[in-house]
């Protein structure tokens, strides 16, 4: 990538009151394609964003940079999910007491088993997803000290036996030519898992650590953190990379890309149509995310769209008519806070935001 990157900014920067990050400026279409390219690849280089974006490299780079300053998007790269071991991940519905609804996800995002966190509408207050390692004996100490938190009401853990999509990339759906559903089914799922504990030593791990902090960042500013030659972090970056052993996480907060409608779903399927169900919603780029919960059935899926009215338009139009479908529970997304075992750095800010507008 080039080397005049940005290095993202801790938690905390000021909000505005639409998109809970500080933006000085507009939100402009070119902003948005900038961001919608770093969706597709988070260490693209300005050059190549450029000539997606249509616009000069200068302008791009600095636009880019500023975007990134600002905390309107983040890009970290994690170790892929499963890739040092064996792991089972849950999906964690809570009511909290009231009031505890921030402490109770703020606990949580503190916690390295936690992937996600997100305050939601509907019957529960926080929405989660629990990463555990190894065999069924750590299941209960992991669940039982998080379902401790001072102000968890009521936990409800669902496990996730099959994850049919993961995407980062639901900016496309801006630009109509490059949001075109695939007949491909490979380009859609999870990329297989090749990637093993033997793939690690200290030293990927703590270059994989500063790419969680900044996934932009150049591998000489890596190379001279770590008192390391910048030729072997390229290398060794690029053979983790090569065995699908990272994840690049583009995180940006929907709104700044004009997008109101974030919702979950949980889906009830009949059994023999689950399949089918998914790997249909799996095609359209609006869905981020699409997993099978052992509990009745369900598939849970996640999907960013532009409106209330693109949402109904979805849901009567697509999933109502999906064979097999046989109704839905549904809560909206209302502060995310954590993603890819990464915190966003917009959430606190937007918390802010709503509780100065209140006051």
């Amino acid at each position: 990538m080039d080397q005049n990157s940005a290095s993202v900014p801790a938690p905390g920067v000021p909000a505005d009151t639409m998109s809970g990050v500080h933006i000085s400026r507009d939100v402009t279409d070119l902003d948005r394609r900038i961001v919608v390219a770093l969706q597709q690849d988070g260490r693209a280089s300005w050059t190549s964003i450029a000539e997606f974006a249509g616009a000069s490299v200068s302008t791009v780079t600095r636009r880019g940079q500023q975007l990134l300053a600002e905390g309107v998007v983040r890009v970290g790269i994690v170790p892929t999910l499963g890739s040092e071991g064996h792991v089972e991940t849950f999906f964690v519905r809570i009511n909290c007491t009231p009031g505890a609804q921030l402490a109770v996800a703020q606990a949580l995002i503190g916690s390295p088993y936690v992937r996600f966190v997100t305050l939601v509408t509907g019957k529960f207050d926080v929405f989660a997803e629990v990463v555990i390692p190894g065999d069924s004996a750590n299941y209960a100490h992991v669940l039982t000290d998080l379902q401790g938190i001072p102000g968890v009401e009521r936990w409800r853990s669902d496990l996730v036996v099959h994850t049919y999509k993961v995407s980062f990339d639901w900016g496309r759906q801006l630009y109509d030519s490059h949001a075109e559903p695939t007949a491909d089914p490979q380009s859609y799922m999870p990329a297989p898992n090749t990637c093993d504990p033997t793939h690690f030593d200290d030293a990927d791990r703590a270059i994989v650590k500063e790419l969680s902090i900044n996934g932009r960042a150049s591998f000489l500013s890596i190379a001279a953190k770590l008192d390391m030659n910048e030729s072997s972090v390229r290398r060794r970056y690029e053979r983790m990379r090569s065995a699908g052993c990272l994840t690049t996480v583009t995180m940006v907060p929907a709104s700044a890309l004009g997008m109101s409608a974030e919702t979950l779903l949980m889906l009830r399927v009949e059994p023999s149509h689950l399949a089918s169900v998914a790997q249909t919603l799996a095609q359209h780029v609006s869905v981020r995310f699409l997993a099978t919960v052992l509990e009745e059935n369900s598939l849970y899926c996640e999907i960013i769209l532009p409106s209330t009215e693109t949402l109904h338009d979805f849901l009567t139009g697509t999933i109502a008519h999906l064979k097999g479908v046989r109704g839905w529970n549904a809560a909206m997304e209302l502060v995310f806070m954590k993603r890819g075992f990464i915190e966003t750095p917009w959430w606190r800010a937007q918390v802010a935001s709503a509780e100065a507008a209140i006051h």
